[in-house]
């Protein structure tokens, strides 16, 4: 049986602070000049629908549940189910924010402009943990992933990891500072940390990687979660457990974008979870995944193909 027609847990993504993603380019960036820019791309951002929309790459399926509102909300609706996503909307009454990046077609660098966001209203954000109540997987997974929006409590991860607890669902999460501390107080299934985000969590110097590991270590011998993904760079990544330490290399690819490479990552981490793969497995789709994404320009996710044949590289390394 292929990946993309094996069966798995059920899947449901969070995203509370979605962006429309606009991508273009110009020769070079310059202050206070008018810069021509070239072709506009435009897609529907933001961690948990990213996650769902690379999930569904491999052939696999997700419900995303997200908050939309405003004119820029209906166009970030429109395209998301011009692609035949299985999604649930939460109408908020500010407008969806934008995220708006640059490549320098000069010098190779790129630009991201990443706006706040509207305002939620508390009865706006109770919506979305009334959605995930309603929506969550018994014994599935869900992933809350991104950024949280002006006027969403600290804790709002924290309650998403409460509820999954209580359905028996696995939590996935994907986010930073208080709301990530907050989260792995409720225990969570998995969490992807940077380096800078795992130092702040354990309080100390990580500058290698057998301190790196080590904080990991920490977070799971504490019980605040049950794997640790740390990705660095052209270092590779790591993938801490309980019983073992699995460590990759860099996929061999020349990076172009690096948006939505980590969100590729974790796509390809759940489900290979969510089908009951061996940690080996899952870890090598999840470092495929980000590098396949890291491969292509602007916005774009990485496609099955380009997956599997990274999964190959890897598994020869």
């Amino acid at each position: 049986m292929s990946d993309a027609a094996r069966p798995h847990a059920p899947i449901l993504t969070v995203t509370v602070n979605p962006a429309l993603d606009v991508t273009t380019s110009t020769e070079k960036v310059v202050s206070e000049h008018k810069m021509r820019c070239g072709q506009t791309r435009l897609d529907p951002g933001g961690g948990g629908i990213n996650v769902s929309r690379a999930i569904r790459n491999l052939g696999g399926t997700t419900t995303a549940l997200y908050t939309a509102g405003g004119p820029t909300g209906q166009a970030y609706r429109q395209l998301l189910e011009a692609e035949g996503l299985a999604a649930r909307v939460i109408p908020i009454a500010g407008s969806t924010r934008e995220s708006f990046t640059v490549d320098e077609l000069s010098s190779g660098e790129q630009f991201r402009f990443v706006l706040q966001g509207p305002e939620l209203a508390e009865s706006e954000w109770q919506a979305v943990l009334r959605a995930v109540d309603e929506d969550l997987p018994e014994g599935g997974y869900i992933v809350a992933s991104g950024s949280l929006p002006p006027g969403v409590p600290d804790d709002f991860y924290a309650r998403v990891a409460r509820l999954a607890a209580q359905r028996g669902a696995r939590a996935i999460i994907d986010s930073s500072g208080p709301s990530l501390r907050a989260a792995l107080d409720e225990s969570v299934h998995v969490v992807a940390p940077s380096r800078r985000e795992l130092a702040e969590l354990v309080g100390a110097d990580i500058a290698d990687l057998d301190t790196q590991i080590h904080a990991a270590q920490e977070l799971i011998a504490d019980g605040r979660s049950s794997f640790v993904a740390l990705t660095l760079g052209g270092a590779g990544a790591v993938l801490v457990s309980r019983d073992e330490v699995l460590q990759l290399p860099a996929a061999p690819v020349t990076v172009r974008s690096t948006v939505g490479a980590g969100d590729a990552f974790l796509a390809g981490m759940v489900l290979r979870m969510a089908q009951g793969r061996s940690s080996a497995e899952t870890f090598r789709t999840a470092v495929a995944c980000g590098a396949a994404t890291a491969a292509l320009p602007g916005t774009a996710l990485g496609d099955a193909e380009t997956v599997a044949r990274l999964e190959q590289v890897l598994a020869a390394a």
